[in-house]
């Protein structure tokens, strides 16, 4: 329950609670919260049972810690009945994107370096557009200001 609280921690919790209420009374104090932490306890292992009384016998292997949506996804996606591995292990990155690159380029993707270069300056003429950034007029004009160091 409390994994992450250190040693000192700790010990600043007992010094405020002796503090706060006092040598005598803390014990009794302790008591009470251990009370309540069972209580809150059975409460809610009471409650997990009734709902899994409701929910029947179809979800009797219904786990409560699996509605984390970590745990829900780990669990689905480490299982093996899905076959994802194989559709990760399947799918090339680099390959896709090369694909990709060479519609948004209107070049066919089984063609030869030397074919597409040669088909893409023929293709150009034939009506289609260039997409790359050329500066216009030939000149390196750069539109930005220029930095003022003391500006900032």
């Amino acid at each position: 329950m409390f994994n992450d609280i250190g040693p000192l921690e700790l010990v600043t919790i007992i010094v405020l609670a002796v503090l706060v209420f006092g040598p005598d009374k803390l014990p009794k104090v302790i008591q009470d919260v251990m009370r309540t932490i069972r209580k809150i306890r059975e409460f809610s292992e009471s409650a997990k049972q009734d709902i899994r009384q409701e929910l029947g016998p179809e979800f009797k292997d219904f786990e409560f810690e699996d509605l984390n949506p970590k745990t829900f996804i780990r669990k689905h996606l480490e299982n093996e009945d899905l076959g994802l591995k194989e559709v990760r292990n399947g799918f090339d990155l680099k390959k896709e994107m090369a694909e990709v690159t060479d519609a948004v380029h209107s070049r066919d993707s089984d063609s030869t370096p030397s074919s597409s270069s040669a088909s893409s300056s023929s293709g150009s003429a034939a009506g289609r557009v260039d997409m790359t950034k050329k500066p216009e007029g030939g000149t390196d004009h750069d539109d930005r200001p220029p930095f003022d160091a003391d500006a900032t």
